[in-house]
């Protein structure tokens, strides 16, 4: 292809683009959605995926072409073909897809759902204000707000997840945001998400949400008063295990300070992950679902046992939260803890390592099953943790349930041991 060739297909790549309000005025089913997504594979010249478009540099015609980018852009139009960093055409259909699936009005991608986090959480803070976040909180923003918020004088209290409307009482006249995490991924409280977004409203507050563990099909978070939720694509959307990638949805009220805060800080992410992102997403529903029966159904095993105090799943009647579960969210996801009675640290590394089809490791949301051992009481403030026994965090993936439940009940023989 030519010169002037290549430089019009570029334009009309950019001009055909579809926006996000047509798609969500066709009302299909979120399956549907996830299937043909914001774009048409006529954009691209018939690929069902967009492609991978690597940029850092994209130059213009002339100078009466680069005045009319620059002129879009100030007028924060989406989808201006401007520097790598802004985007492309394949970060540019991530961004549309998960703000569809959000329900929010527009979407920005970080290299890592913990640059997501600060991204939403910093936005609007700054020097003098106070931040209330959820006792459980990902370690990563608590440790950020401990201490890169600390020496810039924004301070932080931290709040028991279940305070609900009481998190009125501790709303200073300088709390500029309430952070929530709902459920917690290390501990699993769910938290009344509606009752504490009218407190922080009432107060002028913004409420920032990290809505990883549901996703946006199982959780509408701004539909329950959130201004910024926040997931690390990381996990169920791309699916995988194999990319590093965070997500910031706003309010339209919202949008200008995130966007602000994200292009002040070279907030970006490669095109590479977000075409492999893009690619999860067509999965997503199904991949849900299939963790979402799974989990309930080693849950229900782990329950029954002799050897566990508590099952931490909010999908599970009788679990701690499954009420504040049931009113709001539409499904739960494979990711959850087990409290045992107490042991030994002996005979939990035990079961910990006889493990076969659990690996061990840090993230989840992938479709290979996860376990972690956690210690929740050094960082607690603001609420004890309940239990004596030691917590294990468990992520079922794709895998049989029954082949999960024989790994789980020989391991519980060297538990026993």
């Amino acid at each position: 292809m030519n010169a002037p060739l290549a430089r019009k297909a570029v334009q009309e790549m950019a001009a055909t683009r579809t926006p996000v309000t047509a798609s969500r005025q066709s009302g299909l089913a979120v399956e549907t959605f996830l299937s043909h997504g914001t774009r048409s594979p006529h954009d691209f010249g018939g690929s069902v995926n967009p492609p991978v478009c690597r940029a850092s540099t994209l130059v213009f015609d002339d100078m009466a072409d680069m005045d009319r980018r620059q002129q879009a852009l100030a007028r924060d139009e989406p989808g201006v073909l401007w520097y790598g960093r802004l985007g492309t055409a394949t970060t540019f259909a991530l961004q549309d897809s998960i703000a569809y699936l959000e329900g929010g009005y527009r979407t920005l991608l970080a290299s890592s759902g913990l640059g997501a986090c600060i991204a939403g959480l910093s936005a609007f803070l700054k020097a003098g204000d106070h931040v209330l976040m959820s006792d459980s909180a990902y370690g990563p923003v608590r440790h950020y707000a401990k201490t890169v918020l600390g020496r810039y004088g924004i301070t932080t209290t931290f709040y028991d997840p279940q305070i609900g409307a009481g998190i009125e009482a501790l709303i200073q006249a300088n709390t500029r945001v309430v952070y929530v995490e709902s459920p917690g991924s290390q501990t699993f409280e769910v938290q009344d998400i509606p009752a504490i977004a009218d407190c922080a409203h009432h107060h002028g507050a913004r409420v920032v949400m990290d809505n990883t563990w549901a996703s946006p099909l199982y959780f509408k978070a701004l539909e329950h008063g959130v201004d910024v939720s926040v997931q690390a694509c990381t996990k169920y959307i791309t699916g995988h295990s194999d990319v590093l990638l965070g997500a910031i949805t706003t309010t339209r009220e919202c949008w200008q300070e995130v966007h602000e805060q994200a292009f002040a800080h070279g907030l970006n992410a490669g095109p590479d992950d977000a075409y492999l992102a893009q690619r999860g997403l067509r999965t997503l529903s199904v991949r849900l679902e299939r963790h979402q029966r799974s989990a309930l159904q080693v849950a229900e095993w782990l329950a029954a046992q002799p050897e566990v105090e508590q099952v931490l799943h909010p999908g599970l009647p009788g679990a701690p939260g499954h009420t504040l579960w049931k009113r709001d969210f539409k499904g739960s996801s494979g990711l959850f803890g087990v409290v045992f009675k107490p042991c030994t640290q002996e005979s939990l590394r035990a079961f910990v390592d006889a493990l076969q089809l659990f690996h061990l490791g840090f993230s989840w949301g992938g479709f290979e099953s996860m376990v972690m051992p956690e210690v929740p009481m050094p960082e607690r403030e603001a609420s004890p943790w309940p239990y004596q026994g030691s917590l294990v965090r468990l992520h079922v993936g794709l895998e049989s349930p029954d082949d999960l439940i024989a790994d789980l009940r020989e391991a519980m023989q060297h538990l026993r041991a």
